[in-house]
């Protein structure tokens, strides 16, 4: 695999583990709270990453990464049928959707023209453009539970303790 992709594949998978790892701080009830007027709980950022990835990563080299099939607007509803663990799932299977498909990709493939609601775009800049998708809302979703669950664990470098850890950026790439 190219290290580009490669780089871009560990980056996708960090930000899952984050993400995971913040979600799992919040109980059911705080996973769907909205902190203020206009402002999504992580369930609804959950179920709308989730619809994007799907859309997006589904059959990615050769339609239209906007599929026909996406609701995006009801992406930011919290529908009867919408529990923790159904939105949960839906989310595991469109990172599984994403992941595959950043796999199976060539370095060949970078240069090939892709669509995403009829604009078009390198590979490479698509997946650029998922990359920083993915890490916007794993912000939201960790500064939400943050807001939240102000007592969660740290997931990132705590405040204060950027000494303690400076040795190990060089390490881990963070």
């Amino acid at each position: 695999m190219d290290a580009f992709l490669e780089d871009v594949l560990m980056e996708f998978r960090r930000h899952k583990r984050l993400a995971d790892r913040a979600i799992a701080e919040l109980d059911d009830e705080t996973f769907f709270k909205r902190p203020g007027a206009g402002v999504n709980p992580v369930a609804l950022i959950v179920k709308h990453l989730a619809g994007n990835l799907l859309s997006r990563w589904t059959d990615f080299l050769n339609s239209d990464g906007e599929k026909p099939s996406r609701d995006r607007d009801a992406e930011f509803v919290v529908g009867e049928g919408d529990t923790r663990a159904s939105l949960m799932a839906a989310w595991d299977r469109a990172w599984g959707v994403l992941l595959d498909s950043v796999a199976q990709l060539r370095e060949a493939d970078l240069d090939r023209s892709v669509t995403i609601r009829g604009e078009k775009f390198t590979a490479r800049q698509a997946l650029l453009r998922g990359l920083t998708h993915v890490a916007y809302h794993t912000g939201q979703v960790l500064y939400l539970v943050r807001l939240l669950r102000p007592d969660s664990t740290w997931l990132t470098i705590a405040p204060g303790e950027s000494r303690s850890h400076r040795a190990g950026y060089r390490k881990t790439g963070g």
